[in-house]
Order: C-alpha cells, then sequence, then structure tokens
C-alpha cells in the first residue's frame, strides 16, 4: 500500500523530481584512470551478497512499472527499456550505477533513489528477473528490414554472441545482459552512446569492439540484436494470437 502511494506521488511529481530535485551525484566512469567496470563495492556488493525475494520485490517495483510497465515491457519507442528477464546481477549493477553517480540518468535518478536499501535493491531485482519476455517489442520496421537483420547477424556473430549468447541471453555471472526482447530504438540509442563515449558505466572491452562501427552498422546489429528471442524465457502468445 505504502509503495502504491509512493507511485502515485512520484508519477504526480515526476517533471518536479527530475528537474528540481537533488541532482544525482557525480562519480568518476570510463574515462579515469583505474576505472574497473564491474567493481564490486559499496551498496552494489552489499546487494548482491544478498538473497532477493521476488514476493517483496513485486511491491518494490511498483515504482519502476510506472515507466517500465507493470509486465516490464518498457516502451517500444525506447525512451523506457525492457527489464522483463534481466540478470538481477545487471539490475543491481545498473541501479547501483545510476544511484551512485556512475551512470547518468536524471529522468530515472529519482526513481531508483526509492529503493531504500541493498535489500530492496536485491528483491526488485529478484522480481524482474522472473518476469518473462515479451516477444512483442520494438523492432526495426524500414523497408530494408530483412537486409539489416542479415547485415547485423554477420556482425553480432562476428563480435557479440561470445558475451551476449546465441539467443541474446547475456551472462548472469559477467554483468553481461540479456538483449533478447530489447527494443531496437534503445539498443541504438545505447550503443551510440557507448561509441561515443557518453555511457561513464561503459565495458571497456565493449567499447573497443564497437568504437569503429559506422552509423550504419550499428542500425543494422541493433536491428537483429532486437529480433532474439530466448527459447523458455519469451512470454507464451496470448490467446488468438499466431505463434
Amino acid at each position: 500500500m505504502k509503495k502504491t502511494l509512493l507511485v502515485a506521488l512520484v508519477m504526480a511529481l515526476a517533471p518536479a523530481v527530475a528537474f528540481a530535485g537533488a541532482p544525482a551525484p557525480k562519480k568518476g566512469g570510463i574515462e579515469e584512470k583505474g576505472y574497473v567496470w564491474n567493481a564490486q563495492e559499496g551498496e552494489k556488493i552489499e546487494a548482491l551478497k544478498l538473497k532477493g525475494d521476488a514476493k517483496r520485490g513485486e511491491e518494490a517495483y511498483e515504482v519502476c512499472g510506472a515507466c517500465h510497465l507493470p509486465s516490464g515491457a518498457g516502451r517500444p519507442d525506447g525512451t523506457f527499456p525492457q527489464l522483463a528477464g534481466q540478470h538481477t546481477t545487471v539490475i543491481i549493477k545498473q541501479m547501483a550505477d545510476i544511484r551512485s553517480g556512475l551512470r547518468d540518468n536524471p529522468t530515472m535518478y529519482p526513481f531508483a533513489i526509492t529503493l531504500v536499501d541493498p535489500q530492496e535493491l536485491a528483491d526488485a531485482a529478484a522480481y524482474i528477473e522472473k518476469l518473462c519476455v515479451p516477444p512483442d517489442h520494438g523492432k526495426y520496421e524500414g523497408a530494408d528490414a530483412a537486409l539489416q537483420v542479415n547485415k547485423g547477424k554477420e556482425l553480432y556473430e562476428k563480435q557479440c554472441k561470445e558475451c551476449h549468447g546465441a539467443n541474446g541471453e547475456g551472462n548472469k555471472e559477467k554483468f553481461y545482459p540479456v538483449i533478447a526482447g530489447q527494443h531496437y530504438k534503445y539498443l541504438l540509442r545505447q550503443m551510440t552512446e557507448i561509441r561515443d563515449g557518453h555511457r561513464r558505466n561503459a565495458n571497456p572491452d565493449m567499447v573497443k569492439v564497437i568504437k569503429p562501427y559506422t552509423n550504419d552498422q550499428l542500425v543494422a546489429i541493433s536491428a537483429y540484436q532486437s529480433s532474439l528471442k530466448m527459447p523458455g524465457s519469451m512470454c507464451k502468445p496470448k490467446a488468438g494470437k499466431k505463434k
């Protein structure tokens, strides 16, 4: 009940919170000497050591669901990513990075800080991870979609598959995110920001891989990534819909 009231309050005040509230802290990132991409420290290491409770996490997630939707599907236009089925390690890392100021996300920061402690962060991550991945998400819709997907597949299998897996399943232990079911526009935006040095908590290995990519190549690889599906993890088709 308390979280439900908080969701309503945060949504009502969202513009004011996002722009007039306390600014997110700033912490050195990839551009600084000694930066360690997946450093296990502070709140992050505390949350990773805790056992998340998905039942409690459902309540904690209510704040997140206001933008990412109760299903965790996010928005096809890429403004808010699909979260459902994401590894707990990835959720905890990204949330902790936003809360500490290592990842710049002024829109999400006011919402991220509503999680009161590492346990609630672990609980929310446990709930998100167990959600099925929606198969209906934002994909590349250009007239040349088939061509772009094929071009992207070649790039993906050459340089991305080793970390993100054949079906976009990522790697929980190594903090590599699930990308299957992710929106095309979100993928394109994030990879562009990583390539151009605007994502301060980026994995240096990934920066090296995509630094040489042209805009056209990023479009192609994003088109392919958004077409991926994970066997056994996708939501079942709704009644009346063709598989």
